[in-house]
């Protein structure tokens, strides 16, 4: 075994950097057993030198990020503080100076994955990220690796714990969105901005690094069509019941059936409480994945946090460092598809379009019309009077998005309708 350890920098000590570094010594034997060789933690480097970090040696802590990734003697820079800059800037000089990289930068490798992987094989480097998705659940080395050999069609999954928590307590309690989200703050959960979470930009960077990595091809944050779950009610709750449905924040990634093109979309969904994705509560993710010879894979566990997190961290950290004792590196980019990104207006799937309507004979007809002027066929129909006030509930057949928002925009223009109460997918059947 190799007596010389192999030196770790530490790019942010927050939730997740103080979990590695605290797993990184509480557990250095293993990991020096599960590796064939010492880790060192070699530098820290934070915003906030002052303020205690149990654990962790004083003289280790820098503000000079910069620096601590130019030492030369650095063999695996890990990077858990998030955002493009200066992180973007940092791994890229810590390839140049001769380190691999693991990162749980989501926003990050969703917008510039493809340089960074190439600045990396410039320089020989590894950039492993597994914390970037899904927090603890082994999914990134799954689809890089274990189903490699096979083809991958499709990836549905919840992958932001915030708002399946929010989601699963209007289900299952009652509550309205504010309600579940105050709750969702109390606990922890949400953020004092809950923006990224609730209006699905964090699923979509998740969605375009899982789309990228599934379909072996270039998709960017900018690829994925997103939207979030705010204006989720009570009301549609209830519908989804009524179809035997629950509803959850989906990211969906799927390779069109003539193979020619990929889709990525983040947006809430009724799905069937068949499926296994509408088992899963609280602030739990789980990625369903739809493979070629493998079949149907599900993978399910926690999200977020602190110690999930590390622990993927950790298994990144692993494989990096056996791969520099083996002065080898571990799989690269793989696009060598270049299939184009399709448009959201190209997706084929099923929708529940819940009208206000005028309480008079005919406007039933005069609604059917409309979608059948716009190829879109329609399964069921529930109409209800209630105090003078009368609504439309229609449920359609499969058809492509563009085809239904043509629907819609002609829905609002018919005097009888006064208002689109409500417009859902409907996923996973």
């Amino acid at each position: 075994m190799r007596t010389r350890p192999l030196k770790v920098a530490l790019l942010g000590c927050g939730v997740v950097g103080s979990e590695v570094a605290r797993i990184m010594t509480t557990h250095a034997d293993d990991l020096t057993a599960r590796i064939g060789a010492p880790v060192e933690l070699a530098g820290v480097a934070v915003r906030r030198p002052s303020k205690v970090r149990a654990g962790i040696d004083p003289e280790l802590v820098t503000t000079d990020a910069t620096a601590l990734v130019k030492r030369g003697d650095i063999d695996v820079v890990v990077e858990v503080i998030g955002g493009i800059e200066p992180a973007r800037t940092l791994i890229t000089t810590a390839f140049e100076h001769g380190a691999s990289v693991v990162s749980a930068n989501k926003a990050l490798i969703a917008q510039d994955g493809a340089a960074l992987h190439a600045a990396a094989e410039q320089q020989g480097r590894d950039l492993y990220y597994e914390a970037a998705v899904a927090g603890a659940i082994p999914l990134i080395r799954p689809l890089r690796e274990s189903l490699a050999g096979d083809k991958v069609n499709r990836v549905l999954g919840i992958v932001n714990g915030t708002t399946n928590f929010i989601l699963d307590k209007m289900d299952t309690t009652g509550a309205g969105y504010q309600e579940a989200l105050d709750e969702a703050t109390a606990l922890g959960y949400a953020e004092a901005d809950p923006t990224a979470d609730v209006e699905g930009f964090d699923a979509a960077a998740k969605a375009a690094i899982l789309a990228g990595i599934a379909f072996h091809t270039r998709v960017r944050l900018d690829d994925v069509y997103r939207e979030g779950m705010t204006e989720v009610t009570a009301a549609d709750f209830a519908s989804a019941k009524r179809m035997g449905c629950t509803i959850k924040l989906l990211a969906i990634c799927e390779r069109a059936a003539d193979g020619g093109s990929v889709t990525a979309r983040v947006h809430p969904a009724m799905i069937p409480l068949s499926h296994p994705l509408a088992s899963v509560r609280e602030a739990y993710n789980a990625v369903f994945v739809e493979a070629e010879a493998a079949g149907q894979l599900m993978f399910y566990g926690p999200g977020a946090g602190g110690a999930p997190t590390a622990s993927a961290v950790l298994g990144d950290l692993v494989a990096v460092c056996r791969n520099k004792l083996g002065e080898a590196t571990g799989p690269g980019d793989s696009a060598y598809t270049q299939l184009p990104v399709g448009s959201m207006g190209e997706v084929v799937t099923r929708y529940h379009i819940s009208l206000d309507v005028a309480d008079k004979p005919g406007v039933l007809a005069q609604v059917a019309t409309v979608f059948a002027e716009h190829g879109v066929s329609i399964d069921t129909v529930r109409q209800t009077v209630k105090d003078g006030e009368a609504s439309l509930v229609v449920v359609t057949h499969r058809a492509p998005d563009a085809a239904l928002s043509g629907t819609v925009e002609a829905l609002r223009n018919l005097d009888t309708v006064r208002g689109v109460a409500s417009i859902m997918r409907v996923e996973g059947e």
